[in-house]
């Protein structure tokens, strides 16, 4: 066996029980009716491989931790990506899928303050999801573009601009990704267990990663940004519905990937609701987009900025655990992987 033929079998090896480790803790658990559950967004951003190496943060919730409280969350994200464009100066393809695994902790330090910290491990490969992915786009509808004439199974990301190669990443392998430190101060809260909320956040990346093998950027993120929430209950049994947003920019040091055509600021944005029905299970939706990461190109997927519709939902197994499941889809075609996937195991202490 090759020693890329043996990574990559462990590589699945590792996604595999990890996957079936969320699923069996899912499996153990059963729900649990408490008080009402908080609905809060996804904590997921957009995957694409040129993205997500960036300091991008998830809208987190509106509430920060207790002091004294913890909140830890185990994360998969498995994305999807395949996008050919070429012309008499500039050609791109992304064809890979991508998995990342976040072990992300928030503690309570003071009345209204949280602190906190994301620890990522990166992996690419050619993927499973191919098929699946042809066959979603074809229930639903919706545009296959050129994937189902691309071969399947496959791992490259290039980019040749005025017959310079300015990326080549073809190399599989799991591998950690930039560090994450977070920081949050509360703002307003109104009482009770689901209230109306306003949170100042920010978080500072680290080039922990390798840019040469894109789990990291090679540059130093900070990002800061308000996100909110408001809850409202419904008559008899219908439950209760949370609206939640957020909005905040991100400014970046040169990076590694790209680095002659990489933008130093950049906004983003969340607007999303859900509704839970009873007091073990919500219904949720979010569109989360961001401007441009790069510059000086004619593809509207670099140099023009992304958005996603994210739907699923929260299962709370316990009043301190809760598994979120969503999936993700591009609206603005190519900006962002085709489909992603979202597993978000968290549990309070």
């Amino acid at each position: 066996m090759t020693t890329a033929a043996f990574t990559m079998t462990n590589e699945f090896t590792f996604k595999r029980i990890l996957l079936a480790v969320v699923v069996l803790l899912a499996s153990w658990l059963r729900p649990c009716h408490a008080e009402p559950l908080a609905i809060t967004p996804f904590y997921t951003f957009n995957q694409s491989p040129l993205v997500q190496i960036y300091g991008l943060p998830a809208a987190e919730s509106a509430v920060v931790q207790p002091a004294g409280k913890a909140w830890t969350l185990l994360s998969v994200d498995v994305a999807n990506s395949y996008l050919k464009r070429e012309t008499a100066r500039e050609s791109l393809l992304l064809d890979g899928e991508g998995e990342r695994i976040t072990l992300a902790l928030r503690y309570g330090v003071a009345q209204r303050g949280e602190l906190g910290m994301d620890l990522p491990l990166i992996a690419y490969n050619g993927g499973i999801f191919d098929g699946f992915i042809e066959d979603w786009h074809e229930f639903f509808g919706l545009p296959q573009g050129q994937r189902p004439d691309a071969p399947k199974g496959q791992l490259r990301f290039q980019y040749e601009k005025d017959g310079r190669q300015r990326l080549d990443m073809e190399r599989d392998g799991l591998h950690i990704g930039d560090l994450r430190f977070s920081g949050a101060w509360q703002l307003y809260h109104g009482g009770g267990a689901n209230p109306a909320a306003l949170a100042l956040r920010t978080s500072l990346k680290l080039p922990t990663g390798s840019s040469s093998r894109l789990t990291g950027s090679g540059s130093t993120d900070l990002a800061l940004w308000l996100t909110g929430s408001s809850d409202y209950a419904f008559p008899g049994q219908w439950g209760h519905a949370t609206v939640f947003a957020a909005a905040g920019g991100l400014a970046m040091t040169d990076g590694q990937v790209l680095k002659e055509q990489h933008k130093n600021l950049a906004g983003f944005g969340t607007v999303g609701l859900g509704w839970s029905p009873s007091d073990s299970f919500a219904l949720k939706a979010q569109l989360s987009g961001h401007s441009a990461f790069f510059r000086a190109s004619a593809f509207s997927e670099l140099s023009s900025g992304a958005m996603q519709v994210i739907f699923g939902g929260t299962v709370a197994f316990s009043p301190r655990t809760t598994l979120d499941i969503a999936l993700s889809e591009d609206v603005t075609v190519g900006a962002s992987p085709d489909v992603a996937l979202h597993l978000g195991l968290g549990h309070q202490f």
